[in-house]
């Protein structure tokens, strides 16, 4: 007779306890999963071993590279996804229904978008409407909102074919970078005319193939940083070049764009939702009232809003 596999008893099974197994699968490391769960590095230790005792079998296999699913583990993961499934369905659809104007909204974006351009409009949607709790996730990290990591997410996209298909999408203006140098800088140079000056880089990013120096010349070594408001910083202080967002550059009095330089289109923003969220009235308020504010700054965002020498 074929022997059966031992399929564990969903009833049995707390679905918090599967969720901490789930991100361990997902990230191979109960320190990561604790960070991505905003719990402590024991209760996901806690928890696994909770579900190991239901389920009478070991779950991970700890490894100097991380932690590996076990056969057993491998097996419970089909599982545990339609779990997951089954219940970010219910969730959303619940979710969908409800047309309160309180309660949690996230936002997802990148830390310059949220800084240079729209905190200002956060500010006062968030007066408007005092009982929606908001929870801006400012990184450069892409949330899931299939997973209900956030309920709206404001993205760049070059290509509007590369978005899901199951992200509802509110259609924004294009965004154009430039290349920036300090006010002073650029002044010396007209004057002195001074030694090649640096490219200003993000270390992951380097210099952009659009990116020409224009009139200016530069020198063959970078000035790197790791993050775009050191770059900023650093082009603020004099130390040469650097490629920034026509919102940051032209909206910023210490800065000037660099003569003979060209602008470059990023792509365009775009505020996505996802299936039954995006029927909720706080998610319906806030995208009606941000895609207002962002036509308004297409100007800016195209870098048109003002003149330069």
């Amino acid at each position: 007779m074929e022997a059966h596999r031992a399929v564990p008893n969903c009833t049995m099974i707390d679905w918090d306890d599967i969720r901490y197994f789930l991100a361990v699968a997902r990230r191979s490391s109960v320190r990561a999963a604790a960070e991505g769960l905003r719990v402590n590095h024991s209760t996901v230790l806690r928890r696994i071993a909770q579900l190991e005792e239901r389920l009478g079998a070991q779950m991970f296999e700890k490894l100097p590279s991380g932690y590996r699913l076990t056969a057993a583990g491998e097996e419970i993961l089909e599982l545990a996804n339609q779990m997951e499934a089954s219940s970010l369905e219910l969730e959303t659809r619940v979710f969908g229904r409800d047309q309160g104007v309180r309660g949690l909204l996230r936002v997802t974006l990148t830390p310059i978008l949220a800084t240079h351009l729209l905190m200002p409009d956060f500010s006062d949607f968030a007066r408007l409407h005092p009982d929606i709790e908001m929870d801006i996730l400012s990184s450069g990290e892409l949330a899931n909102l299939t997973n209900r990591e956030a309920d709206v997410a404001i993205r760049v996209v070059y290509d509007r074919n590369t978005l899901p298909l199951n992200l509802h999408g509110l259609k924004g203006p294009e965004l154009f970078g430039g290349v920036y140098i300090s006010r002073d800088r650029l002044a010396a140079w007209r004057v002195d005319t001074p030694e090649p000056i640096r490219w200003i880089v993000i270390s992951s990013h380097g210099i952009p193939d659009w990116a020409s120096e224009g009139e200016v010349r530069t020198m063959g070594v970078p000035f790197r940083t790791t993050d775009a408001a050191a770059q900023i910083g650093a082009v603020r202080e004099g130390l040469g070049i650097a490629t920034l967002p026509c919102f940051v550059g032209d909206a910023d009095p210490l800065l000037a764009r660099v003569p003979g330089a060209e602008l470059h289109m990023y792509g365009t923003l775009w505020l996505l939702t996802q299936g039954e969220t995006r029927k909720t009235k706080r998610v319906r308020l806030f995208t009606e009232f941000v895609s207002r504010r962002l036509a308004a700054y297409a100007p800016l965002l195209a870098g048109l809003s003002v003149s330069h020498d």
